[in-house]
């Protein structure tokens, strides 16, 4: 470790913010690790969010997810070797924990089920543990849930399940989508994903929730995720329909000074050689950004966007000819969540454009725009028949 840069110790207790502590630790060098003894057991922690460097804008965009899902949710965009998957699984270890479901058979049966649906929403086994006072479900670590590239429909939304069937017993299987509620759920390369999943997906994640039919049996399950796409554009772009349902859009690229990539090196290296150690190296700032994010959850109903901030969104959405109302949801949104970020109850200018990039761009289309001013000169026509005519159009 350099003489110039504390240790996290006394890192982890001086930052005044959110943002400060992550430049702070993003900032420092690591010492010199052994390498680890191998005990033939898997479990290797994921790589810390605090050791990325650099990407800023991921970052934020990233941390604003995770305080706010009204955003909508995040697409990475960029070329392969960005860090754009290394930074969504690093997620998992800022979030609190979640409710995990108890349900001996595999169902996913949670107290919400019977809060929504009543008792005959959760299977006979978890309906009578609830009967008798037993918990349905426990606190857990946030999960990650990825989407395979070949998962077919029922594998996201789930399906009749076989066993129950075999039983003359017709039950909803979960699906992918059911078993990320209130976790992280990440579509690497969504580009390539087929259309009729990337649809149910997004369908399911703004709803916050989604129904499956499959023969006389339906079922209806909580969808409340964090979505978080990447994808390539050298290998394809999304449909205008798709790209519009996602959030905040961050334009990942390599990283351009030299010390950057050479500290990125040595932490990659560091971590290969030993990720417990590495892991420790960040743990009590780790620590310290899980509760912050925890403490700025709880502020965040209370941050207010007034008239005359919102106008001024309003009006650069206007200038900038953005005709889809989830620009103002996602910018107004990420500024509530930047506003909590520093402690604010009341959102300022300052807030809006800190997060206006990353939630406007890739918005405007420039063929609908042109099909629009097409349309005005077979507008104008019909008005001037109609007024030929003694009408008022």
């Amino acid at each position: 470790m350099s003489e110039e840069t504390p240790p996290v110790s006394e890192i982890a207790r001086t930052p005044r913010s959110l943002q400060e502590l992550i430049d702070l630790v993003s900032g420092r060098h690591l010492a010199a690790t052994t390498p680890q003894v191998e005990s033939g057991i898997v479990d290797i922690p994921p790589y810390p969010f605090l050791a990325l460097v650099g990407q800023p804008e991921m970052k934020l965009a990233l941390l604003l997810a995770l305080i706010n899902p009204a955003v909508g949710g995040v697409l990475l965009i960029g070329p392969r070797g960005t860090g754009k998957t290394t930074a969504v699984r690093s997620l998992t270890t800022l979030l609190p924990d979640v409710l995990r479901s108890l349900c001996p058979n595999g169902y996913g049966c949670q107290p919400d089920d019977i809060e929504q649906g009543g008792i005959d929403a959760v299977c006979p086994d978890c309906a009578r543990r609830y009967g008798e006072g037993q918990p349905l479900a426990t606190p857990d670590k946030v999960r990650l849930f990825e989407l395979p590239l070949n998962a077919e429909l029922d594998d996201v939304i789930g399906g009749l399940d076989e066993r129950a069937a075999a039983q003359n017993r017709f039950r909803i299987r979960r699906g992918l989508l059911a078993q990320a509620d209130r976790q992280l759920l990440y579509i690497d390369e969504v580009n390539l994903l087929p259309n009729t999943l990337i649809d149910a997906i997004l369908d399911a994640s703004a709803q916050g929730q989604y129904t499956v039919r499959r023969g006389p049996v339906a079922a209806t399950y909580f969808s409340r995720f964090v979505l978080i796409g990447s994808m390539n554009p050298e290998e394809g772009s999304l449909r205008p329909q798709i790209l519009d349902r996602f959030g905040l859009r961050i334009l990942v690229d390599g990283l351009d000074e030299q010390a950057e990539r050479l500290e990125a090196y040595r932490r990659i290296r560091a971590y290969r050689t030993n990720p417990r150690m590495t892991t420790s190296e960040f743990a009590e700032a780790t620590d310290l950004v899980r509760a912050e994010i925890q403490d700025i959850r709880d502020r965040l109903p209370g941050v207010r966007i007034d008239d005359e901030v919102a106008g001024l969104g309003l009006g650069l959405i206007k200038q900038l000819d953005i005709p889809s109302l989830r620009a103002e949801i996602t910018l107004f949104e990420a500024a509530r969540a930047y506003a909590a970020s520093d402690g604010r109850e009341v959102v300022v200018p300052d807030d809006l454009w800190a997060v206006a990039p990353m939630s406007l761009r890739l918005r405007r289309s420039r063929f609908m725009s042109e099909y629009f001013k097409d349309r005005e000169g077979e507008e104008g026509e019909i008005r001037t028949e109609i007024e030929k005519l003694g009408g008022k159009p």
